[in-house]
C-alpha cells in the first residue's frame, strides 16, 4: 500500500473518530445529578489592579454534579473598596486638563471614590479527588453589579460611567476538607476579569452538606 493511500486512510479514521469522542464527552454531562447539595460562606481579601485591597466574602450553593467529578457552584459575592490613589490622581489630572483655565491656577481635588461590587457567579469545578480532602480547579461566568459613590462625583457623568452591570469570567483553585459527613472547611484562590477591572482573591470558609445528595 502506498504511503499516500495509508495517510488518507489514517486521516479518514481520525475524522470519523473525532465526532464520536466529542459525543462521548457530551454524554458525560447530565442534569440528573443537579440538586441542592449544600451551602456555605467564605471570607477573605481581594486585591485589584485599580482598587485598594479590601475584605470580601460570598455565599455559595453546591448545585450537585453535572458530570463525573464536575461540580456546579452558584455564588453571590460582595466587595466594598475604594479606587487606588494613583487612579484618583490620574482622574484629577485629566479633569484639570479639560478645564478652560487661562491663568493655570485651576485644580481638581477628589477625596475618594468608593465602589460596591455585587457578583453573581456560576462555576464548574473539576474535583481531582473525592473523599475527605477534595482539591479542585474551576472556570466560571458571572454578572457584576457596580455602584460608585463619592462627594465629588455624585450626580455627575463620572458616577454614571462607573455604575454598570458587566459580565465577568473567573478561574479558581482550592480545596475542601470534610471534617464530618455534613461539615467541611474550604480554602480558595480566585482570579476575576470584568470590564476595566482585574481582581484576585484568597478566602477561607465553611460548607454544610446534605449526606446522600451529591457525590461531590
Amino acid at each position: 500500500m502506498h504511503a499516500g493511500t495509508s495517510s488518507l486512510i489514517l486521516l479518514a479514521l481520525l475524522a470519523a473518530a473525532t465526532p464520536a469522542r466529542a459525543q462521548g464527552l457530551l454524554d458525560e454531562f447530565s442534569y440528573d445529578g443537579l440538586r441542592f447539595a449544600g451551602f456555605g460562606i467564605d471570607l477573605g481579601g481581594t486585591w485589584s489592579d485599580r482598587l485598594e485591597a479590601a475584605v470580601s466574602g460570598s455565599v455559595r450553593v453546591d448545585a450537585g454534579l453535572i458530570a463525573p467529578r464536575v461540580r456546579t457552584l452558584l455564588s453571590a459575592g460582595l466587595l466594598m473598596s475604594r479606587y487606588a490613589e494613583d487612579e484618583i490622581a490620574e482622574l484629577e489630572e485629566r479633569l484639570t486638563a479639560a478645564v478652560d483655565d487661562p491663568t493655570g491656577d485651576a485644580t481638581v481635588v477628589i477625596d475618594s471614590i468608593t465602589l460596591t461590587n455585587l457578583s453573581l457567579d456560576l462555576d464548574l469545578q473539576y474535583l481531582f479527588l473525592t473523599g475527605r480532602v477534595m482539591p479542585y480547579a474551576g472556570l466560571g461566568l458571572g454578572v457584576h453589579l457596580r455602584n460608585a459613590g463619592g462627594d465629588a462625583i455624585e450626580g455627575t457623568i463620572v458616577e454614571d460611567a462607573l455604575e454598570a452591570i458587566v459580565a465577568a469570567v473567573n478561574a479558581s483553585a482550592g480545596v475542601e476538607v470534610r471534617l464530618t459527613e455534613q461539615f467541611g472547611l474550604t480554602g480558595e484562590v480566585r482570579g476575576t476579569a470584568a470590564s476595566g477591572l482585574l481582581a484576585w482573591s484568597a478566602r477561607a470558609g465553611m460548607m454544610v452538606r446534605f449526606p446522600g445528595r451529591s457525590g461531590s
